[in-house]
């Protein structure tokens, strides 16, 4: 038994992986802001400026530049999220109980583990283990305690766990003077939970299969590219692509996830460049792209009316109405001196989900728009620093209502975020 969830044969080994403490980080909708506590400085930026061994998630061309070292740290992550049901029902229609609802569950580890290695004076191998993104609310309350009917009555707690971790195998090489091409194959493990979503079983093509079914674990597969280039002494650009992560499918729960329980990973395109304003000043700017809308579990509406063709579960079921996100990164770094340097940085997002989807929402309230960074490293010696970042996602809130379900009853979630990351790197060149 691990976490008291039934072990299949064949998931073990994956199920040993989740019992990492990966449950959540700051975030873009449910992905991280960046990879890598240097990145983190920065406000995710850097797709054309690799410094860490976690640099091969954002861009695995990068990891030819980074000679041989390991790094390894963790986050501290403190989501702060909840919602309001105002006290306006339409009379005879389900409804969410008046009142403000704060989730527990406020404080996150999330470790994190690179290495790399040249194998040439033009070639390199790496590893990079960590948190691919993640939502958890915990509600000590019956939230759809005003949708019960004989499917099933609400039952406390209510909210959702969705944690994954992903694990990449990086290969990068010089194919002419200043310009890498890298490929990371990608394997990912991921576990989910729901409680407290009774009433809904009467919405679901599988109505066992929608809440309290404790944890469930899926595994899949996927691919990174990426290519940078030192355009001159002052300017570099980088482009890197991730194909979607193919993951199997949470058979506990495919009464809740369109498509049987598919719940795969939307791909990215990131782009950005590095501008040395000075020798020791380095202006940066990433635009990256997520494809949310391409994953049907969250890209389906919630706005719709119940029918045979889009009950939970279903290859139309009901989703979280998720729109591609486009986030917008600047950041600066000061080499101050040969031991230290400062990062900060910021990122804007298109909001993820507008007023009319806040009714699934309220189990993944991923509202934040902006978030803002500072960071920094030490140089201890020749072989050892230490990296420090610290993230702030700004309290966003978004109101609304769902008028296919609760009619004129309206509302808002809402959600803040706050991050320190703290990574060693040891140098071996």
């Amino acid at each position: 038994m691990i976490l008291g969830t039934r072990l299949r044969p064949g998931r073990l080994a994956w199920a040993v992986l989740a019992t990492l403490p990966l449950s959540a980080q700051a975030t873009n909708g449910y992905s991280p802001t960046g990879f890598g506590t240097t990145n983190k400085g920065l406000a995710g930026a850097g797709v054309a400026l690799p410094q860490d061994a976690l640099a091969a998630a954002t861009n695995p061309a990068g990891m030819a530049l980074l000679g041989h070292r390991v790094d390894f740290g963790a986050a501290l992550f403190n989501p702060n999220r909840g919602f309001t049901a105002n006290d306006n029902a339409e009379p005879g229609r389900p409804f969410v109980p008046p009142g403000s609802y704060d989730s527990d569950n406020d404080w996150f580890l999330v470790p994190h583990f690179g290495w790399n290695r040249p194998l040439d004076e033009r070639s390199s191998l790496g590893v990079s283990v960590g948190g691919n993104g993640g939502m958890n609310t915990d509600y000590d309350a019956a939230v759809w305690a005003g949708f019960n009917n004989p499917a099933g009555t609400a039952t406390k707690p209510t909210g959702i766990d969705f944690a994954q971790l992903f694990a990449g195998l990086s290969y990068a090489r010089e194919v002419a003077p200043g310009h890498y091409l890298g490929v990371m194959p990608i394997v990912a493990v991921q576990r989910f939970r729901a409680e407290g979503l009774e009433p809904f079983n009467g919405l679901s093509a599988s109505p066992g299969k929608v809440t309290n079914n404790d944890y469930d674990y899926s595994w899949g597969y996927g691919v990174r590219v990426g290519w940078l280039g030192q355009l001159n002494d002052r300017l570099s650009v980088g482009v890197s692509a991730q194909s979607r992560l193919y993951m199997n499918r949470f058979k506990d729960y495919e009464g809740l996830f369109a498509e049987q329980g598919d719940f795969d990973t939307p791909g990215t395109v990131t782009a950005g460049l590095v501008f040395d304003a000075t020798p020791e000043i380095k202006l940066i700017f990433d635009w990256q792209r997520i494809f949310y809308a391409d994953v049907k579990a969250l890209g389906n509406s919630n706005n719709i009316n119940p029918g045979a063709d889009n009950l939970l579960g279903a290859d139309d079921g009901l989703g979280f109405g998720w729109e591609d996100m486009d986030i917008f990164k600047l950041a600066v770094q000061w080499q101050y001196d040969p031991k230290w340097t400062f990062r900060a940085g910021v990122s804007h997002a298109n909001q993820v989900f507008d007023n009319s989807e806040s009714l699934f929402n309220v189990l993944a309230p991923a509202t934040i728009q902006t978030h803002a960074s500072l960071g920094f490293s030490y140089q201890l010696d020749e072989r050892n620093t230490l990296t420090v970042a610290y993230t702030h996602g700004f309290d966003n809130k978004i109101r609304g209502q769902n008028p296919s379900f609760t009619g004129s009853q309206t509302g808002f979630v809402e959600m803040n975020q706050n991050e320190l990351e703290v990574s060693w790197a040891l140098h071996f060149d």
